[in-house]
């Protein structure tokens, strides 16, 4: 039986398959979530470089959140994301959640970027 790290990396190697197949050269707006903060990356797969990063690191949102691990965070990093994204010229985008459940902060922060311009 796989341990709980094995089988989040399957799903992460699955969901990643399928956003190559899908993304039709679109860039990847991709999720990482640990226990205390949130990260997000909108990377160009086929340049091989990252377009625009945020994360509740940020010095423009560490003093206004009260902490890096709940929605609220993850609302505001979708809303910083959607904004650098458009100024690097990345509106039309793939998500990929990174083998998380679309669920809780991932699904906040998805939600927020579209709710600012970004399509996907």
């Amino acid at each position: 039986m796989l341990n709980p790290r094995e089988m989040h990396q399957r799903r992460r190697q699955r969901n990643r398959k399928r956003i190559r197949e899908a993304s039709n050269g679109r860039v990847r707006l991709c999720v990482f979530r640990s226990n205390k903060n949130i990260y997000v990356q909108v990377i160009d797969d086929y340049a091989g470089r990252t377009l625009a990063a945020a994360s509740t690191l940020d010095r423009e949102l560490r003093q206004g959140l009260k902490s890096g691990s709940d929605v609220e965070a993850a609302k505001e990093v979708g809303v910083l994301i959607a904004q650098r994204a458009k100024a690097a010229g990345a509106t039309e985008l793939v998500f990929d959640r990174g083998g998380y459940l679309y669920h809780g902060r991932v699904k906040a922060l998805a939600e927020a970027a579209r709710a600012n311009g970004l399509k996907f």
